[in-house]
């Protein structure tokens, strides 16, 4: 089993979850969102190769003028799993993703059609589809453009459809009569009509309903209206209903033969999803690669980096947001120079530049391009390793700099010429000159091991070293001399200063002060043996302090499960209000819908389109209802089955002995003395007795 390339702390020291999530939210498909979400850095050269080359080569498609078919549409892998179900019979929507996916492939194809030597990687992944349209004319037979199964789909549904046509004419002749008949007798309300249960009814004002013949199929909320079915009707709104039935199992029909047609083409169903996906992947590294406007580097045969014009991509980002520049970086690592000593004050960019270092090198390893420019070069590591940051370990209740050995410990385990390490403010978190004294003698280990890394720092001692050992060499972030405002510019062959009197000076603070503390370098060292002294005094005074800190914790982990418990309730406030609003939108949706065939009624034509438009839309609507609220009840009473189940376990879980507690469908109460598999021994009182755990309820 390999050590992986990097480990999950060094990850999230280079921020490296924020560029996976920016890749997740440039893919379409949930395949390539879950690839991104476990994407990292990889030591093999060829896998490596391919995916940087594919990458760089879709960047260059998405840069022709002709245009790459955009990739819009869903993922068929249901589709292809029902298909492999010899009695499944697809949807229509899953005939419309086919249909999509399937357009999509010869558009894509017939774009690669002349440039596969070109992009030869990405051709690659085309070797098993091809051009058809025997699947785009096979559902085109049976659906229409806008996604309606045709009427001419089959002779039988042709039939229906137009005794449908002759049952609703005749039921919009009779109703027609009824209402100019009752409308002059003075029957009818204002509005005349109405639908109840998709059935066209007569508006009747109540008091006179007894003088219209047929069925009362409800009334309106004040009562003064009943809506009655026309007795001519009756019968033919019966028919019609038939008619309906016959028409959703003649499209049953139809669409379980379209699916034995479609599954002579699962081969290439399944090879198209697997395609549209892969490219989904590749499109959204290509995307990142836009935004952050990142080249294909160099991979070098050994371990080295060698960056042009480099920038760290998520402070681009940020900079450009905000319109302000990013001042590029170039640096080289080699095995001549494989030890970077980062110095100088701090706020300069000494850590940015090392961040920048090392998340270029993961992206690299990770298949990503790069925003660099010019020629930069990258060697391939096997491990990356940080060390960034106050990371504390509460948990384990390690200082920092108790962390820090930890960690370096590791370090010096796996260190070899095949590893890269990244050390922020390296040696700090103890005395400064037994810690300084400690991270020179780490320095030398990890040297001496043929490492390579990027190490920012304060100690003169580490910058000393780095001007001795042959392979390593010093760099700092250039400040203005007068001003002393950072440049964030690297200069790579001399230490940095840390400018801790000119920036006092520059602060005010008065010169013989200065000069006071400049007098005393050489003679701090004789305050050692008071600070000795005073070791006991302040372990006294440290274990009050340790007192009082768990006592801190203590309110503080309250504190937390109140702001938790508020945080909760404000999350379902926020889910009660998304939901209000997508109803509010739903009703908006269908009232424009309204507004439309309101639009469209003509008073003295005929409406029978348009009739069944509003049927056929009140159909699907209803549909979409009752299937809306299966799905909430299934939720339920899922999340009662869960509650159920979690209230048996937390009840079994207090069935222990000492326990107090009662029989089921009884006051009478006990102390359990042992529980022995499903049955426990329990005293009510002077009395013994054994039961079943099932019987007995926890009090208290």
């Amino acid at each position: 089993m390999h050590t992986p390339v990097t480990d999950l702390q060094t990850l999230i020291d280079l921020e490296f979850d924020a560029i996976r999530a920016l890749l997740h939210d440039h893919c379409s498909t949930d395949h390539a969102r879950m690839r991104m979400v476990d994407l990292g850095p990889t030591f093999e050269r060829q896998e490596l190769e391919y995916e940087l080359g594919r990458t760089a080569e879709m960047v260059a498609i998405r840069a022709e003028a002709s245009g790459f078919p955009p990739l819009e549409f869903e993922e068929t892998d249901r589709e292809v799993e029902l298909l492999g179900i010899g009695e499944a019979v697809l949807s229509e929507e899953s005939f419309k993703r086919i249909k999509i996916a399937n357009a999509l492939l010869n558009d894509v194809l017939a774009f690669m059609e002349d440039k596969a030597d070109r992009f030869a990687l990405l051709a690659a992944l085309m070797t098993d589809v091809w051009v058809t349209e025997d699947i785009q004319k096979a559902i085109g037979r049976v659906f229409d453009e806008k996604g309606r199964v045709r009427d001419d789909a089959s002779t039988e549904l042709a039939r229906i459809r137009e005794e449908v046509k002759a049952v609703r004419r005749e039921i919009n002749r009779n109703f027609d009569r009824e209402v100019k008949r009752l409308k002059d007798k003075g029957l009818l309300s204002d509005t005349r009509e109405s639908f109840v249960n998709d059935r066209r009814v007569l508006s009747v004002l109540s008091e006179y309903k007894r003088q219209v013949q047929g069925t009362v199929l409800g009334s309106s909320k004040t009562g003064n209206m009943t809506y009655i079915e026309p007795a001519a009707n009756q019968g033919l709104n019966n028919e019609l209903e038939m008619l309906f039935d016959d028409e959703r199992k003649e499209i049953y029909r139809i669409l379980r033969a379209l699916t034995a047609e479609m599954r002579k083409h699962l081969p290439l169903i399944s090879a198209t999803h697997v395609l549209l996906c892969e490219l989904d992947f590749v499109r959204a590294k290509a995307r990142l690669a836009a935004d952050t406007d990142a080249t294909l580097p160099q991979i070098a045969d050994e371990p080295m980096v060698a960056l042009h014009g480099a920038r760290h991509p998520l402070l681009w980002l940020q900079n450009s947001a905000l319109g302000r520049p990013t001042v590029p970086q170039n640096l080289t690592m080699d095995k001549f120079s494989r030890m970077l000593v980062i110095s100088g004050p701090n706020a300069g960019g000494k850590s940015i530049t090392l961040k920048m270092v090392g998340l270029l090198q993961v992206m690299f390893q990770s298949g990503l391009l790069i925003p660099t420019q010019g020629h930069s070069q990258l060697g391939i590591f096997r491990q990356i390793r940080s060390d960034i940051g106050d990371n504390q370990s509460i948990e384990n209740q390690l200082s920092t700099y108790s962390y820090r050995l930890g960690r370096m410990k590791q370090f010096l385990e796996i260190g070899n010429r095949n590893t890269l390490f990244l050390l922020d403010e390296f040696g700090t978190g103890s005395d400064p000159d037994l810690g300084g004294a400690l991270a020179e003698a780490f320095f030398e280990a990890l040297y001496n091991k043929k490492s390579f890394g990027v190490i920012t720092t304060h100690y003169g001692n580490i910058k000393l070293k780095a001007s001795v050992l042959r392979n390593a060499v010093n760099g700092c972030m250039l400040f203005d001399s007068q001003s002393l405002a950072p440049l964030y510019r690297l200069s790579i062959g001399q230490p940095g200063s840390s400018f801790t009197f000119e920036v006092a000076r520059i602060n005010g603070i008065p010169d013989e002060l200065i000069a006071q503390a400049e007098g005393k370098l050489d003679t701090r060292k004789v305050e050692l043996d008071r600070l000795t002294a005073d070791l006991q005094k302040e372990k006294s005074k440290a274990e009050s302090l340790n007192k009082a800190a768990r006592e801190a914790a203590s309110k503080a982990e309250k504190t937390v499960k109140h702001f938790d418990e508020k945080q909760a309730k404000l999350e379902d406030r926020i889910r009660a209000m998304a939901e209000q609003a997508e109803r509010n939108n739903r009703y908006l949706g269908k009232g424009k819908k309204m507004v439309e065939y309101i639009a469209a009624y003509k008073h003295r034509g005929k409406n029978e389109e348009l009739m069944k438009a509003i049927h056929d839309y009140l159909m699907v609507e209803k549909t979409r209802e009752d299937a809306a609220k299966q799905a909430v009840k299934k939720t339920v009473k899922k999340k009662q089955k869960a509650k159920e189940a979690e209230d048996e376990a937390n009840r079994l879980a207090r069935l222990v002995p000492g326990a107090t507690v009662r029989l089921k469908n009884t006051k009478q109460v006990g102390q359990i003395l042992k529980v022995e598999g499903s049955e426990a021994e329990v005293a009510f009182g002077v009395f013994r007795t054994r039961t079943d755990l099932d019987r007995l309820v926890p009090v208290g």
